[in-house]
């Protein structure tokens, strides 16, 4: 970690469109990107490979320090994430490892585990980083916040069409009863709930496209920093 780069949080509910945003910010400023939920994600596949009960602390504190995360691009230039050597970058994407994910965020020692791997991403020449907690507890001296927000229903739809493009089954009540169950889970658990930091700038990205929610974070990056 490199406490001198500067640092870009985005957070925000699932579906909130933080994950595209980011990497296409980060792309734009030549900085680093860190997925934070894609770590989350990954144990709770390991976990799942491992039978492990997501109720079982314990077992998935073990996990969490056992489990190897690595990333890197495809030949396309697209992210893929491996799991114990295994790439599992389309198993991450489904409903299933998001919901494990939101489950095992709610544990306490196992945000602890992960807390120093995303601070590892902190390098020059500087890092946008994506999650839930970002702003709040993982970097909160970042000099640019931004808090993404959208309707469940358009988060829902957004789910939908990403879901049914790649031919996944699902339906769109389905998907808004997740949606809506893990924004409640997220934003009651004891430990780095869901929430805009303090100092975070909030952007309702509901019926705006790509190009004006990137255009509206490089606004605030281009802003002098408070500190």
């Amino acid at each position: 970690m490199d406490t001198t780069a500067p640092v870009l949080t985005i957070d925000g509910p699932s579906g909130s469109g933080k994950g595209t945003i980011s990497r296409i910010v980060a792309q734009r400023l030549g900085w680093h990107y860190l997925d934070s939920g894609a770590l989350y994600r990954a144990v709770g596949i390991a976990a799942g490979w491992a039978d492990i009960d997501l109720s079982d602390a314990s077992a998935l504190v073990r996990c969490t320090f056992d489990t190897e995360i690595g990333f890197r691009d495809d030949a396309a230039g697209e992210p893929r994430v491996i799991v114990n050597g295994l790439d599992a970058t389309d198993e991450l994407r489904t409903e299933t490892a998001g919901a494990a994910a939101s489950a095992i965020a709610a544990i306490p020692e196992v945000r602890a585990a992960l807390k120093d791997r995303q601070r590892v991403f902190r390098q020059l020449p500087g890092l946008v980083a994506d999650g839930r907690d970002m702003g709040t507890v993982i970097f909160p001296d970042a000099a640019h916040k931004v808090f993404l927000t959208a309707s469940a229903d358009e988060r829902a739809e957004r789910r939908y069409k990403q879901l049914k493009d790649k031919g996944v089954s699902v339906t769109l009540d389905g998907l808004l009863r997740e949606i809506l169950a893990r924004d409640a889970r997220d934003a009651s658990r004891a430990v780095a709930p869901l929430r805009p930091a303090d100092d975070a700038v909030r952007i309702d990205t509901t019926g705006l496209g790509i190009d004006g929610v990137v255009a509206l974070v490089l606004d605030v990056v281009s802003r002098p920093s408070a500190s």
